[in-house]
């Protein structure tokens, strides 16, 4: 049976840039997961690369299918949006090894879906580095959403808090305050350690 790695971390934490790294490293050989959402899609993002980008007609109707495998909404700034992880035939587990983007509450669902197949891989940054790796990538779109990202970044106080992370289950750490690249090399590390 292959395992299914989710990569955690608060906004800014690299977790985009270290999912795609360690997708492209064929010794390791990872499947990946897109997940879909409804929130608008940012400029240099393609549907069904990143994510499905959706709307709530197409979430309820799954929701009515029963093929929700989890779900969590943001109120955002600008409305409720939402990510969620859909039973359409891209996880096949008795082959293959995942890799996917998620957030406790999303690690917490997809383990109880799939059982102990799950494998948390928590992104740990300093707040301050976070802050400034948001900024920087907010300025870069074309309309910047900086209370957004306030939002977002407050946010994460509550939804990483050590409780958390404790009732998840979730005790070991990556750290990504220094060079990525010697996160990576730790994640791949650990993952060759469990690969079927």
């Amino acid at each position: 049976m292959g395992k299914i790695y989710v990569i955690i971390g608060k906004s800014a934490s690299g977790k985009d840039h270290i999912y795609q790294s360690i997708l492209k490293d064929s010794g390791l050989d990872l499947k990946k997961i897109v997940s879909y959402t409804t929130r608008p899609k940012r400029e240099n993002e393609e549907n069904g690369k990143e994510y499905f980008f959706s709307n709530e007609d197409q979430l309820a109707e799954f929701r009515k299918k029963g093929k929700i495998i989890e779900e969590r909404v943001y109120e955002t700034i600008y409305g409720p949006w939402y990510y969620f992880l859909v039973d359409d035939g891209q996880i096949q587990a008795d082959k293959y090894d995942y890799l996917t983007i998620g957030t406790i509450e999303s690690f917490m669902s997809m383990k109880k879906y799939f059982k102990d197949i799950v494998c948390p891989i928590y992104i740990e940054v300093d707040d301050g580095i976070r802050l400034i790796r948001a900024v920087k990538r907010e300025q870069e779109q074309p309309k910047p959403g900086y209370n957004e990202v306030c939002r977002r970044f407050l946010a994460d106080s509550e939804d990483f808090s050590e409780e958390k992370l404790k009732e998840a289950g979730i005790i070991k750490r990556f750290s990504n305050n220094g060079r990525i690249e010697d996160c990576i090399d730790e994640i791949k590390n650990y993952i060759k350690k469990f690969l079927i």
